[in-house]
């Protein structure tokens, strides 16, 4: 919050997800201009984000951010600029840092099958495999603006009358792949997804999926067979069983990956 007061934002508005820590009463006495939009229950992170900007009846562009994010002081002003230099431009992610200062590859690829599967299970012993590096772009040194298929849900820019018309994120993804989703849309109404390095953001990532490690591990799976069956035809489709299988496959891998590291 306060880096984006720093930015020069002078309308916040927060969703509260059904918080129970004290984080609305600390909000209030941190920052009492802030707009706090009460959900009264989890409704995931494209849920709540949809709430809080259906309170807003008048603006030119949302800034999408999760809370655990800081914004360098002209990060802002640069994807608003971005996206007022080009009309084609529907959304603007910003070069996201993690808090060593290492890049997290928040600009990617809608990942093809091969790629997917390959990302899936090989990224998990060896992440520099490439078919993550395609997914992720990790051959490109992000120094410069380009145009790509979807950016991180952790911090974007998008115009606001193309987020309504679009109908926001879809809140059937409850964590994961909302930004990839909504990214598609955008594209398939006629925009583009831009990346522009001169916008930098430090994300502390993990703080709420943390908290409930297995719960989230799941509904990322889920949000990925959802992704599949909405993006594939009724032919694809019919693969469906071993797809699921192979979702059941990697998250049994992926959560006993969590647990051994967890017992080092």
């Amino acid at each position: 919050m306060q880096s984006l007061r720093a930015a020069g934002i002078a309308r916040i508005v927060v969703a509260d997800n059904g918080s129970t820590d004290g984080s609305v009463e600390a909000l209030r006495a941190a920052d009492p201009d802030a707009v706090i939009v009460e959900t009264g229950a989890n409704l995931g992170y494209g849920g709540g984000v949809n709430r809080a900007a259906a309170t807003i009846a008048v603006a030119e562009i949302l800034l999408v951010s999760n809370p655990d994010v800081v914004v360098a002081p002209n990060a802002v002003e640069a994807m608003v600029a971005a996206l007022d230099a080009d009309a084609t431009l529907g959304v603007v992610g910003p070069r996201i840092d993690n808090t060593e200062g290492t890049l997290y590859p928040s600009a990617r690829t809608f990942p093809r099958l091969v790629d997917a599967v390959g990302h899936a299970f090989l990224g998990l012993i060896a992440p520099e495999n490439r078919f993550t590096k395609r997914y992720r772009l990790l051959d490109w040194d992000h120094a410069t603006a380009r145009r790509v298929d979807w950016v991180s849900g952790a911090c974007f820019a998008i115009r606001a009358e193309l987020f309504r018309a679009i109908g926001g994120f879809d809140h059937r993804y409850f964590m994961y792949l909302e930004d990839v989703d909504l990214c598609r849309r955008v594209t398939d109404a006629g925009y583009a997804v831009g990346y522009e390095p001169s916008a930098r953001v430090m994300h502390v990532q993990g703080v709420s999926a943390g908290q409930l490690p297995y719960r989230m591990l799941y509904a990322h799976h889920r949000s990925i067979m959802r992704w599949w069956w909405t993006s594939t035809g009724p032919v694809g489709r019919l693969a469906a069983p071993a797809i699921g299988a192979g979702l059941g496959l990697r998250l049994l891998l992926a959560t006993g990956a969590r647990l051994l590291g967890r017992g080092r």
